[in-house]
């Protein structure tokens, strides 16, 4: 062969990889959902770029170009919204201040509750109860002596109502009264565990952790050691821990390189799992079903009323079996993240729920009975952490606390407490009451012509507004005064236990309408001109930015 054939042949082979490498990023491309959430490298770009700036005095009432009538009618119902939840929480104020000063996670909530615009005047006026005293049945209390319904839900946790979990608690302490907290060696309800756990996951072997985090780092670390490969599929919006390759977005400073973030519920996504070889697993976190490819709906990014949610499970459960056939074909590991769902949807979790089995799935949440934990199961191949015949070739993971003997016992007991003849007719109906519940909400609205609505999936909820609004956030509040309790991320998300009677749920269903029929009153839904569409508001926020991006006093007025 001649130099020019080689020059020739050298050329074609480097035209035809770079057309693979185009065609192959086209694919990917394409599989990514087309919002921020599907594109993290560009959302954590655009992060960087916005300014902060304040909306106070009038144009925090009228930034949606209200009249002057209008302000006036905000700007009271603002004040006497701020005179009662301060008035009725003196404790609860003086111990915020104090944790805000010092404690940085409460830091935080309190800088993210709303959207940043609005900040500075609901953190001076409103007050969130962050202190609490007493939990009963569906009830919570201050440190002030407030009651409040509560759909916190405990972040996921509270599945079976508080006075359940205060048993296990105490049951565990004197049932553990004898060993304590010997750590290492195992108590035997360890072993008990095991059984019914891989019984109800219907997988090999299982190991125990203290957190969620922390069970689905293991999950992705073994997944990765027994394919030989390194990238992690995640779906946009999803969330699965706070640690690097999970969170590749918004939040991480590390560039997490070997994460996909690409479309739930798409063909695309199914035609790059099918001819890609470098993906180790998928993550799935089934609580996306709710609102597939958005991220956690929280009042710190309701800028307008642009939230969408509503669950199909017939679709969701599809989606989820042509995920599982392709992984199996493709040697992809399917990693079902059930942390914050697991034994909510059914006694088998989300596995059963859906009908779809998977390679691994973690939990945690309830089922430590009320105390920190992550459990992992997964199928005997994957859950090895060595090689017979290479000793010295290894995937680590060990924690001080892990199998805990209190953790053990209060998980022990509430695995009993679900095989109750009770438990399980809960499970037989939970679709069927917790969707006549939502229904029978939506219907009082809907008569009342309050702007907003309600959708679920199961006993979780979100909130959605039907009324173009810049103010949504405030509901919170309003939702607040009424006697609910919502955690830090607002209105997106409401967590019902399960020990809800039909009874409590009206008496929630009133109070969430008196809130709503409040916040009408006092001017916040209603529309003007400017911002009468939600593109509107979009638009205007945008134009604030840019004016706040090119003017160097941070503040519009």
């Amino acid at each position: 062969m001649n130099l020019d054939s080689l020059t020739l042949l050298i050329g074609a082979s480097a035209s035809a990889y770079l057309v693979f490498k185009a065609h192959r990023r086209l694919q990917l491309s394409r599989a990514k959902h087309p919002g921020l959430s599907g594109h993290v490298r560009m959302a954590k770009r655009v992060s960087r770029l916005i300014p902060h700036y304040n909306l106070e005095g009038d144009s925090f009432f009228n930034c949606d170009g209200a009249n002057d009538a209008l302000v006036e009618k905000r700007r009271k119902g603002f004040q006497n919204l701020s005179q009662d939840l301060l008035g009725r929480a003196p404790q609860g104020k003086r111990l915020l201040e104090q944790a805000i000063s010092s404690i940085s996670d409460a830091q935080f909530t309190h800088k993210y509750r709303v959207p940043f615009q609005f900040r500075n005047m609901v953190n001076e006026n409103l007050l969130p109860a962050l202190f609490l005293s007493k939990s009963e049945g569906v009830h919570l209390w201050d440190i002030d002596g407030n009651a409040y319904i509560d759909v916190t839900g405990a972040y996921g946790t509270n599945l079976l109502g508080y006075d359940t979990y205060k048993s296990f608690i105490r049951q565990a302490a004197i049932d553990m009264d004898p060993l304590g907290p010997v750590l290492g060696p195992y108590h035997p309800v360890v072993l008990d565990n095991t059984r019914r756990i891989l019984a109800l996951a219907g997988q090999d072997e299982i190991s125990y952790h203290m957190s969620g985090t922390e069970a689905v780092m293991q999950a992705v670390r073994l997944a990765q050691y027994h394919t030989g490969r390194q990238r992690i599929v995640r779906f946009a919006g999803a969330y699965h821990g706070w640690w690097g390759d999970v969170q590749p977005g918004v939040g991480n400073p590390v560039s997490a390189d070997r994460t996909l973030t690409l479309q739930e519920m798409s063909q695309r996504t199914l035609h790059v799992l099918a001819t890609r070889k470098d993906i180790a697993c998928v993550l799935v976190n089934p609580l996306q079903a709710l609102h597939p490819n958005t991220n956690a709906p929280g009042d710190s990014a309701l800028i307008s009323s642009g939230r969408k949610a509503g669950y199909d499970k017939e679709a969701y459960t599809q989606w989820l079996k042509q995920l599982r056939q392709v992984c199996t074909e493709n040697g992809i590991v399917l990693i079902l993240d059930e942390v914050f769902l697991g034994f909510r949807l059914a006694k088998g979790g989300a596995q059963d729920y859906f009908g779809v089995r998977a390679d691994m799935v973690t939990y945690g949440k309830t089922l430590g009975g009320g105390l920190p934990v992550g459990v992992l199961c997964g199928k005997a191949q994957l859950m090895k952490r060595y090689r017979n015949n290479k000793p010295a070739d290894i995937c680590f993971a060990r924690g001080t606390f892990n199998s805990h003997p209190y953790v053990m016992q209060t998980m022990n007991l509430f695995l009993r407490h679900i095989d109750g003849v009770e438990i399980e007719r809960m499970y037989q109906n939970v679709d069927t009451t917790w969707n006549t519940r939502r229904a029978a909400l939506n219907k009082r609205l809907t008569e009342l012509e309050l702007p907003v609505e309600v959708q679920n999936m199961t006993s979780i909820f979100t909130i959605l507004y039907n009324t173009p609004s810049r103010f949504n956030w405030m509901f919170q509040f309003y939702l607040l005064q009424a006697g609910v309790m919502l955690s830090w991320v607002g209105s997106g998300r409401m967590i019902f236990s399960h020990n809800y009677t039909d009874a409590d749920f009206d008496v929630f269903c009133d109070r969430f309408i008196q809130a709503a029929r409040c916040m009408q009153a006092d001017g916040w839904w209603d529309t003007s001109e400017a911002c009468n569409s939600n593109k509107k508001i979009q638009r205007r926020v945008l134009s604030e930015t840019w004016r706040a991006l090119t003017s160097s006093m941070g503040s519009i007025n």
